[in-house]
């Protein structure tokens, strides 16, 4: 049975309203969450980013939903060995468990400290060598590691949980897909693309989780609901490597005049018709996601959980 659960955007929302709309999801019937980790939004109009750690802690004592980040990047700005303590911590804490989403970031978050921004194949390397030293680390072993990219001395991890944390893996094209059948314990990605997910099952994905992503914008009005989602979440739209490559939020803006609220219509559901909700993710789990995390954009979200918990989620388990 496939498990719809809802994306917490630290993007557009403070830490306190991120742990009410986690009791909100868990009040309409949302199975699950998902919480993205940026050190900055994609466009200064979505105006937050707290420090995802601290909101998953709150979150998991406030809920018992498990928690997936979506996802962090455990590579450049945070060391593996930190991300892999977090990871432990928030799996102890959460009540309805904790995953960890990887994959290999962007450089709006990742360049704030001065490091140079590796190229894509360089950065699945320093994941993969990244995944390997988090494990190391769970098994409460005494930890020293010296590898192209990381180097851990006699670190060892005292605050564990019961089960070892799985790692579910981010992936956009076949190479990480690949990557991501190879090492991770699930698949994270955004969108329902059945290609990326049989590359995942043909190189060592089969059986495992498949998570994705679904942005929505929820309103009175399907028109009036596009034009919102355009102003608050353009930055879907832009296509090829953009989200990866450009530092600030700024340079989103720039590229965001480009893209027109007929193009994020085309690209989300808008509106309040729940059919085409319905349609939407019906095309994830055509495309063999077992797990779809549905966001809605901007701050209409107690109207969006009403809409979900009476429209939507029921006509959903139905079909389940």
């Amino acid at each position: 049975m496939a498990r719809i659960g809802y994306f917490l955007s630290c993007e557009e929302h403070g830490p306190r309203e991120l742990v009410r709309q986690a009791r909100r999801a868990e009040e309409a019937g949302f199975e699950a969450l998902w919480i993205s980790d940026h050190y900055h939004p994609w466009l200064d109009v979505q105006g937050e980013s707290p420090f995802v750690w601290s909101v998953i802690g709150a979150i998991g004592e406030a809920t018992s939903l498990p928690i997936t980040t979506a996802v962090t990047c455990p590579m450049v700005r945070t060391h593996p060995a930190i991300v892999a303590q977090a990871t432990a911590t928030s799996a102890a804490l959460a009540r309805g468990g904790f995953t960890l989403g990887v994959g290999t970031g962007e450089a709006l978050n990742e360049h704030i400290l001065g490091d140079r921004w590796p190229p894509a194949a360089e950065r699945r390397e320093m994941l993969e060598e990244a995944v390997e030293v988090m494990r190391k680390l769970w098994t409460g072993k005494l930890v020293t590691h010296n590898g192209p990219h990381y180097t851990v001395d006699t670190a060892r991890l005292y605050t564990l949980p019961e089960r070892t944390p799985e790692v579910y893996v981010s992936a956009f094209g076949r190479k990480a897909a690949e990557l991501a059948g190879r090492i991770g314990d699930g698949l994270v990605m955004m969108g329902p693309e059945a290609s990326t997910i049989q590359t995942f099952r043909e190189n060592g994905g089969e059986g495992k989780p498949v998570q994705a992503g679904l942005k929505v914008s929820w309103g009175r009005d399907a028109d009036e609901a596009a034009r919102y989602a355009c102003e608050r979440w353009p930055n879907d739209a832009l296509p090829g490597e953009a989200a990866q490559l450009l530092p600030l939020p700024r340079h989103f803006e720039q590229l965001a005049e480009l893209i027109t609220p007929e193009r994020v219509g085309s690209m989300m559901p808008c509106g309040p018709d729940p059919d085409v909700h319905l349609d939407a993710i019906r095309e994830y789990l055509e495309a063999g996601v077992d797990e779809v995390y549905v966001s809605q954009v901007g701050h209409r979200q107690d109207e969006f959980f009403d809409f979900y918990a009476a429209e939507v989620l029921p006509e959903l388990r139905k079909g389940n």
